[in-house]
C-alpha cells in the first residue's frame, strides 16, 4: 500500500507469537462483519453460488451448482470457463494491463531482477501455448513441471490451463527417480524443466536430474529454460529431436492462442503428495472449483487489495 508505513498487526501482550489485526487493517479489510459465517451456513450451495458469479468470469453459467454423487462431489456443473482467461486476460483489458503482475528477486541477488505487466505475461503466456500445441499438446494431455521458482514457471503453467492441458508440477529439489515416479502416474507427455539453478548458494544440474526422470516414462518432448547458461559449465545433455530450448521454441511461436472453453468439472491440475509414507497421490484439482475458490482464498483469507504487493517465499 502506497503512503505512509502502516502497522497491520498488534502482538499479543500475553502470548508469545500470536498477532491481532490492528485496527487500521480492520477498517481496511474486504471482510470484517462476522455475520458472513451466518449467511454461508443457511445455505452454503447458494452462497457459493453467489460468490461464482462475482468473481470469476465465465463463458456460460452453470447449470447445477453443487451435485453430491459419493465419492465425486461437482461444482457449477455444465459451468464454462478458462481460468487463464480470468487470470490474465480480463485484466488487461483495463488499466491493469501495463500494471506489474510479476516481480522475480533472484538468487544470487546481485542478478538484475524481472518485472513482468499483465501484458507482458499474456504475451508470453499466448506464445508458449502455441509451443505447447506445435509440440502436439492438446486439451486432456498430462505435462510435467520441474523448474525452479522463475517466471517461465507462472507462465508454464497458465499456457497449460489456456489449451486445457493438464500440469503437474514437481518440486526441483526433487530426485530425478521421484520425478520420474510421478511422471509415470501422470502419464506425462511433455516435461518443462531448465537447465539449472542456484539453491542455498550452490549451482544444481536440474537437466541431468530431469534426464534421469524421463527414462522409461511416456514423455516425448523436453523443453529446457536457459536458467543459467555455459558460463556456469554445466554440461548439458540434450537429447536431438526430444529436447529443445525455451527460448529456440519462442522466437517462432505465433503471438495469440484462442483460450480453450473448458467444462468446470474438466481437470485443471494434479499435485502430488510427498510420498513419504508410501506412493505419492496425486490429489486432482478441477476447473471451476479451483478457480472460485483461489478467487476468494487471494481475496479474502489474504485480503489482497489492487495497491498490495504479495511476497511468496514458497516453491
Amino acid at each position: 500500500m502506497k503512503g505512509k508505513s502502516i502497522k497491520w498487526v498488534v502482538e499479543d501482550p500475553n502470548r508469545k507469537n500470536i498477532f491481532w489485526p490492528s485496527e487500521e487493517m480492520k477498517k481496511r479489510a474486504w471482510i470484517s462483519d462476522e455475520k458472513i459465517y451466518e449467511e454461508a451456513a443457511r445455505d452454503p450451495v447458494a452462497w457459493w453460488a453467489k460468490l461464482a458469479r462475482e468473481g470469476i468470469t465465465w463463458f456460460k453459467e452453470w447449470t447445477e451448482t453443487y451435485v453430491w454423487e459419493p465419492p465425486f462431489y461437482k461444482w457449477f456443473v455444465g459451468g464454462k470457463l478458462n481460468i487463464c482467461y480470468n487470470a490474465v486476460d480480463r485484466h488487461i483489458e483495463g488499466w491493469r494491463r501495463n500494471k506489474a503482475a510479476i516481480i522475480w528477486e533472484p538468487e544470487p541477488p546481485n542478478e538484475p531482477h524481472r518485472v513482468l505487466t499483465y501484458y507482458d505475461l499474456y504475451r508470453e503466456v499466448n506464445k508458449f501455448a502455441n509451443v505447447l500445441k506445435s509440440l502436439g499438446i492438446k486439451k486432456g494431455d498430462r505435462v510435467g513441471i520441474y523448474m525452479p521458482m522463475i517466471p517461465e514457471v507462472i507462465i508454464a503453467m497458465l499456457a497449460c490451463a489456456r489449451i486445457g492441458a493438464v500440469h503437474s508440477v514437481v518440486f526441483s529439489a526433487f530426485s530425478g527417480q521421484s520425478l520420474k515416479d510421478r511422471m509415470l502416474d501422470a502419464e506425462a507427455k511433455l516435461l518443462i524443466t531448465a537447465d539449472g539453478y542456484y539453491r542455498r548458494g550452490s549451482i544444481i544440474n536440474l537437466k541431468a536430474n530431469a534426464d534421469v526422470g524421463v527414462e522409461g516414462t511416456t514423455i516425448e518432448k523436453v523443453i529446457v529454460v536457459r536458467r543459467l547458461g555455459k558460463e556456469y559449465g554445466l554440461n548439458i545433455n540434450m537429447v536431438e529431436g526430444r529436447d529443445y530450448w525455451w527460448h529456440d521454441l519462442m522466437k517462432e511461436a505465433e503471438p495469440y492462442c484462442e483460450p480453450e472453453i473448458l467444462d468446470s468439472e474438466d481437470l485443471h491440475f494434479i499435485l502430488y503428495t510427498s510420498g513419504t509414507t508410501g506412493k505419492p497421490k496425486g490429489i486432482e484439482h478441477h476447473v471451476g472449483g479451483y478457480a472460485v475458490q483461489a478467487y476468494w482464498t487471494a481475496k479474502w483469507d489474504f485480503d489482497l487489495h489492487d495497491d498490495d504487493l504479495f511476497w511468496c517465499t514458497a516453491d
